[in-house]
């Protein structure tokens, strides 16, 4: 998919115009209501601020959470409102609802360079359901629509897909710098191209897989996928995730990567624990090895420096999902020293979003990426080359 030709905010006129953006403010809080990175909200700004500095009236909405919905304060983008006039020193103005009375007074009151956020979208189930009917209440604010949420490029919502069946719709900044970031790294790589999975299942991820086979010099395979791969060799992995329906698709996998000269590495040993506890009694053991009653939690050693020496002198790299349960201070090793690999490599490299993203940015190592994607799923279907609707539906330049 070329999604390089679709229009962006530049090619619009904005001034004097209601415009709907659609942002990724979905954004962790602790137990106190505070946000605890702002990380999406900052992504955001350089759009907003390009319209309000073009005299757009700039109409935003975002999802936050799950609330099935229905109505629940919890979930409510009020904080979000609050962070974001704070970052840009204006004042947002928030609509208590997202089709109803208070969002039409709001809009309606919105000057020229002003700013408001809608109530959080999944307060509505037509939302996720891409309703006609609320996708069309949506539009009837606006006169333009810029989609600047990557994260949820891959989902056919009202707010992504729905809305653009009435309204010219282009894409912001960041889903501008998504594409071509992306793009130029998958048509033509700097080589060697070496690419990381990680992540619970092998389920999840077979189409990057195969997408990957036809690109790469190098593919590394950790995380709770690894063991399906183990166990279809014959080893056994105890109680550690395995997708047991699955060990004749790992064996092709393997064939495929022989095929295509693809260097496929797999872990050699293993940190695994008694139970699935941050604080379970551990071992490092051979990935051959793993005792009955034991799970693997991480990879060991040995594979930490296996896989940090096959990320040396690459030219790119793209990782999507931790080397183990990275949450986890007593299993993070393995994914910190990929991270390190990654930020010592000097290689072109791309964070695929999800848990990979929130490990870089914990590590401390952010600074040393080329660049981190915001959406995890969305960035997988990417790389799989597999369709984003909430691309696809944006005008053409």
């Amino acid at each position: 998919m070329n999604y390089l030709n679709k229009k962006t905010v530049l090619d619009i006129d904005v001034t004097g115009k209601k415009v709907l953006v659609r942002c990724d403010f979905n954004v962790p809080f602790d137990e106190s209501g505070n946000i605890t990175d702002t990380k999406r909200i900052d992504e955001s700004l350089k759009t907003i601020k390009y319209l309000i500095d073009n005299k757009a009236k700039v109409i935003l909405c975002s999802h936050l959470g799950r609330p099935k919905g229905e109505f629940n304060k919890k979930f409510s983008l009020e904080p979000v409102a609050k962070q974001i006039s704070k970052s840009l020193n204006i004042d947002v103005k928030f609509a208590q609802d997202v089709i109803g009375e208070s969002a039409n007074i709001t809009v309606s009151q919105l000057k020229d360079g002003e700013v408001c956020l809608l109530e959080n979208l999944r307060f509505h189930k037509e939302e996720e359901k891409n309703d006609p009917e609320f996708s069309k209440k949506l539009a009837s604010l606006a006169d333009l629509y810029v989609n600047d949420a990557f994260g949820t490029c891959h989902r056919a919502h009202a707010s992504t897909v729905g809305v653009t069946q009435y309204l010219p719709s282009v894409c912001g900044f960041l889903i501008q710098k998504e594409i071509s970031t992306m793009s130029k790294i998958l048509d033509n790589p700097k080589r060697p191209f070496v690419s990381i999975l990680g992540g619970a299942k092998v389920s999840d991820k077979i189409g990057v897989i195969n997408s990957l086979l036809e690109k790469v010099d190098k593919l590394i395979i950790g995380g709770g996928m690894a063991y399906t791969f183990m166990n279809s060799l014959g080893y056994s992995v105890g109680t550690s995730l395995c997708e047991s329906d699955k060990l004749d698709l790992a064996r092709d996998i393997m064939a495929k990567a022989k095929e295509k000269n693809v260097k496929l590495f797999l872990p050699v040993d293993n940190k695994v624990g008694k139970e699935y506890d941050p604080n379970t009694e551990s071992q490092i053991v051979p990935a051959d090895k793993i005792p009955d009653g034991w799970m693997g939690l991480d990879i060991g050693t040995k594979t930490a420096d296996l896989f940090s020496e096959a990320i040396k002198g690459a030219g790119t790299v793209v990782w999507n999902g931790p080397m183990g349960v990275s949450e986890w201070d007593n299993f993070a090793n393995g994914t910190i020293a990929v991270a390190k690999a990654i930020a010592d490599s000097g290689a072109i490299s791309i964070i695929g979003g999800g848990d990979s993203a929130a490990a870089v940015e914990k590590l401390g190592f952010a600074d040393k990426m080329t660049h981190i994607s915001t959406g995890g799923g969305a960035s997988l279907q990417f790389l799989e080359g597999k369709e984003l609707p909430g691309l696809s539906h944006l005008n053409d330049k």
